[in-house]
C-alpha cells in the first residue's frame, strides 16, 4: 500500500536545470508485505503490546500548489508542527531526499512530480496486550475478535500497533480486504474478506443495506426498559481528536436501543445502528443521558454538568475541543485519545487519511511528516482512528554539531527498519521524553461488537465479561 518511488536521478539538463523523473504508477492490489512488517518487532510488557522504536520513510510526490514554492518555505508554511531548524539539521543528517538524492539546501526550488521522502525515528502508542482472536476463517472471509485499543488499518501513529500488521505479522494472514471498521476503542467482531471478489460481493450487500450489526455496552444509570429509537443527526467537530456530537446540520441517522439488564448502577444495553456514522452510538447515548461507562470521550466532565445530555454542552465547538483535551491532559491520559501533546501543536483540520480504504486499494503517498486524519467511514457507525502529526520539537537541533553526521543507525542507504531500537536518536523527541504506559484497564471501553450478520452469513463473538448481568464495576 505504499508508492514506489521514482527511480534515482540518471542525468542534468543542459544549463544545470534539475532533472526530475516521471512518476511510477501506483500498483492497485498491493497490500502490506513482509518488507513492511520486518520494519520492527513487539514486546510485551504490563499487560500492554508495544513497538520498538524504528526508523520509517514518509513519501510524498510533490503537491500542485508547492511548485514553484522552496521546501523551506513549504516546510514553514505547511508542516509546521517542527520548527524549521528541525528539517536544517534533518537535512544535513541526510534524511531528506528529493528524487532520491539528499538534500542539503531547502531553498532548492519543488517542480511537479518531484518526489520527497523524509526518514524519522518512530514510536508507536501501547496497545492492550489481549491476543487477536480468530472467530471464523474459510477460503473467502477472516472474522476476529478484535480487542479494544487496537485501530483497524495504520493510521496517525499506530502501524505496527494494528489489528492488519498482528494478522500479517502472527497470523500469517495477508492481502487482506476490510468490509466495515470498527472504532480504535470498541472490540468485538470484524471481518475481511480475502480476495477482491469476495470484498466487491459484500460491499455490494453494504451499500444496499442488507447488513445487520449488533453491539452490546455498559451504560451509566437505569436506561429505560422500553425500546429506544434515537434518529437526532450527527455532525463531526473534529477529525484530528475524533470527536461528534447532535447537530440539525449533522448527517441524518438511527440507532435502535434496548436494555438488556440493569445492576443499580448501569445498564447493559443492545444497540442496533441502522445508519453508519461516525461514532453514532457513542454519541446517541451521550445524548440520550446515558453515555458508556468508561467512554473517554462522550462521558467527560468538558461537556458540561448534564454531561451532553440532550444536547447542552454550553460550549462552542473550540470551547469544547480545549476543555475535553486540557482533562485528559490533567489526567495525563491523552494517549488514550491516540494523541499527545505534540499532536495538538499543527494547525489545520484535513479529512484527509491514509486508512480511508482497504488495504488492498492504490493508496497516495504518505505526507512527507506523517499527518494523517480519520474521515467518515458511512460503513460503520464505530469507527474513528484518532490521527497524530509529527512531533513538536522542544530541542534546538540548531546546536547540534553541523559536522555531526546523524545518520538513523547506519541506514544510510535510506531503507528503514528496526536497526538500532535500544539506541537515542539526537533528532527524536521521543527519545527524550518520558511518558507514563496507560493501564490496561484505561485501553478498555464498554462497547463491543457482538453481531454481524449479512444475506448469506453471520457472526457472533461471546458476550464480554463487563457485560454480564451480575457485573460490578
Amino acid at each position: 500500500e505504499e508508492a514506489a518511488a521514482p527511480a534515482p536521478k540518471k542525468r542534468r539538463l543542459a544549463g544545470g536545470e534539475r532533472y526530475v523523473p516521471p512518476p511510477r504508477k501506483l500498483n492497485a492490489g498491493v497490500s502490506f508485505g513482509a518488507e513492511h512488517f520486518a520494519e520492527t518487532s513487539y514486546y510485551f510488557e504490563g499487560g500492554l503490546r508495544k513497538v520498538r522504536p524504528y526508523y520509517f520513510d514518509f513519501r510524498t510526490y510533490c503537491k500542485g500548489r508547492w511548485v514553484g514554492r522552496s521546501l523551506l518555505h513549504v516546510f514553514g508554511t505547511e508542516f509546521r508542527a517542527q520548527p524549521l531548524a528541525y528539517y536544517r539539521a534533518a537535512a544535513r543528517a541526510g534524511r531528506l531526499r528529493l528524487n532520491e538524492e539528499p538534500v542539503r539546501d531547502l531553498d532548492i526550488v519543488l517542480k511537479n512530480n518531484d518526489f520527497l521522502r523524509n526518514t524519522v525515528h518512530r514510536h508507536e502508542p501501547p496497545v492492550t496486550a489481549q491476543p487477536i482472536r480468530i472467530l471464523a476463517e474459510d477460503e473467502e472471509v477472516v472474522v476476529v475478535d478484535k480487542p479494544s485499543s487496537l485501530p483497524v488499518h495504520p493510521c496517525g501513529r499506530f502501524r505496527h500497533n494494528t489489528v492488519i500488521f498482528i494478522l500479517g505479522k502472527e497470523h500469517g494472514l495477508r492481502e487482506l480486504h476490510t468490509l466495515h471498521r470498527l472504532d480504535r476503542m470498541t472490540s468485538g467482531v470484524l471481518m475481511f474478506a480475502k480476495t477482491a471478489a469476495v470484498s466487491k460481493r459484500i460491499d455490494q450487500q453494504v451499500r444496499q443495506r442488507q447488513l445487520e450489526k449488533e453491539y452490546v455496552c455498559r451504560v451509566v444509570g437505569e436506561f429505560p426498559e422500553h425500546q429506544v429509537v434515537c434518529e437526532e443527526p450527527i455532525l463531526v467537530v473534529s477529525y484530528k481528536v475524533g470527536v461528534c456530537r447532535v447537530d440539525p446540520k449533522g448527517k441524518p441517522c438511527q440507532t435502535l436501543f434496548q436494555r438488556l439488564s440493569y445492576n443499580g448502577s448501569s445498564s447493559v444495553v443492545r444497540c442496533l445502528p441502522r445508519t453508519g456514522r461516525t461514532h453514532q452510538i457513542r454519541v446517541h447515548l451521550q445524548f440520550l443521558g446515558h453515555p458508556i461507562v468508561n467512554d473517554p470521550i462522550y462521558n467527560m466532565e468538558a461537556w458540561g454538568p448534564d454531561r451532553g445530555k440532550g444536547g447542552k454542552i454550553g460550549k462552542t465547538d473550540e470551547e469544547l475541543l480545549k476543555a475535553l483535551v486540557e482533562e485528559h491532559r490533567c489526567k495525563q491520559s491523552l494517549e488514550v485519545l491516540g494523541i499527545g501533546e505534540e499532536d495538538l501543536s499543527s494547525t489545520g483540520e484535513s479529512k484527509d487519511c491514509g486508512d480511508s480504504g482497504d488495504s488492498t486499494k492504490s493508496a497516495e503517498a504518505e505526507p512527507i511528516n506523517g499527518s494523517a486524519c480519520p474521515a467518515e467511514d458511512e460503513k460503520d457507525p464505530e469507527r474513528n482512528d484518532v490521527a497524530a502529526c509529527p512531533l513538536k520539537s522542544d530541542i534546538n537541533p540548531e546546536t547540534l554539531d553541523k559536522d555531526q553526521e546523524l545518520s538513523p543507525c547506519g541506514n544510510q542507504d535510506g531503507q528503514t527498519g528496526e536497526k538500532g531500537w535500544g539506541e537515542k536518536d539526537p533528532l527524536c523527541v521521543e527519545c527524550r521524553t518520558s511518558r507514563r504506559d496507560p493501564s490496561p484497564q484505561e485501553l478498555v471501553m464498554f462497547l463491543h461488537a457482538l453481531r454481524y450478520k449479512g444475506a448469506d452469513f453471520e457472526y457472533c463473538s461471546s458476550m464480554p465479561e463487563w457485560a454480564r448481568e451480575d457485573w460490578q464495576g
